[in-house]
């Protein structure tokens, strides 16, 4: 019979960090898909709170709602994403790669 591999998340690199903490670190610091959920769901709430903001303010100065929000989405996505990139940042510092 042959044997399976082992489950990503529980192999073991040569450094101590599974696979999955290797992904985070790469993904992180170099290129690649940020995979947690927790990221993602911060940085829709981020977007969506600054469209909303965005939208107010458009309509407040002349009617450019859809500018107020294009604007917004800008600013979200931008910001969520830097916010993001400081906080692994920090964290991939101090020795945490969850």
């Amino acid at each position: 019979m042959k044997t399976l591999p082992p489950k990503i998340e529980e192999s073991q690199s040569k450094d101590g960090l599974t696979a999955k903490e290797t992904y985070n670190v790469v993904s992180d610091t170099v290129v690649g898909v940020n995979v947690r959920a927790k990221d993602n769901l911060i940085q829709g709430v981020i977007i969506l709170f600054t469209v909303i903001i965005g939208l107010v303010i458009g309509q407040m100065y002349g009617g450019f709602l859809l500018l107020g929000g294009l604007g917004g989405l800008i600013v979200g996505f931008l910001g969520s994403g830097i916010f993001l990139m400081i906080y692994h940042a920090v964290k991939h510092a101090s020795g945490n790669h969850e």
